[in-house]
């Protein structure tokens, strides 16, 4: 039995995903950072999230009026390998690996097609009041189902998704040991403006 680093996968996954997707050709898996967080079971919350390490436009900072103050807020610089990352995803566990196999791509898929189309640091931004997923959710999700079914369907091999089998449990029966990467969620430095 080999030990599973479930980021090193994620990282492999990602990799591929953006070389072989074309609505996900943008991302350069090497500025984006995969780590892990805690995850209850159980219960409502998220499965993963992405924090993207700039503003709109690709802007390290940017000044925000709170009442009378203007309020400097500038992005941390992350570096992972000597390379400065743009994106850090989140995956909860073991919230994640409740999932089934299907639904844990859809989940890689959506956090990914939240990378802005520039590859700036910044989210993509859809029109409206819900600029994150656009004016339906569901519909967001629907296409990331859709980008999974096509993903799958030009694979002649999967067995470099065997990871994404099971829950926590069965992984641990089928690995010597799980590591992953954890990392402090980045805080944005807020700074009175001069």
């Amino acid at each position: 039995m080999i030990v599973l680093n479930l980021t090193g996968e994620l990282e492999s996954l990602i990799r591929e995903i953006s070389l072989t997707t074309p609505e996900l050709c943008h991302i350069d898996p090497d500025r984006v950072l995969v780590c892990t967080s805690t995850g209850r079971t159980g219960g409502g919350g998220s499965y993963a999230k992405i924090h993207p390490l700039r503003f709109p436009g690709g802007e390290r900072s940017m000044t925000t009026k709170r009442g009378r103050r203007n309020y400097l807020c500038t992005m941390p610089t992350i570096k992972h390998m000597g390379q400065e990352m743009l994106y850090v995803i989140y995956f909860m566990v073991p919230r994640f690996l409740t999932l089934s196999f299907r639904e844990k791509l859809v989940t890689v898929f959506h956090e990914l097609y939240h990378i802005s189309p520039a590859f700036d640091g910044d989210i993509r931004r859809f029109p409206g009041k819900n600029y994150a997923h656009g004016s339906s959710t569901r519909r967001y999700n629907a296409y990331m189902e859709t980008l999974v079914h096509a993903y799958l369907e030009r694979l002649s091999d999967r067995s470099h998704l065997s990871f994404l089998d099971g829950n926590l449990e069965e992984l641990r029966r089928r690995h010597a040991g799980i590591v992953a990467r954890r990392l402090k969620a980045p805080r944005i430095s807020v700074t009175l403006a001069r």
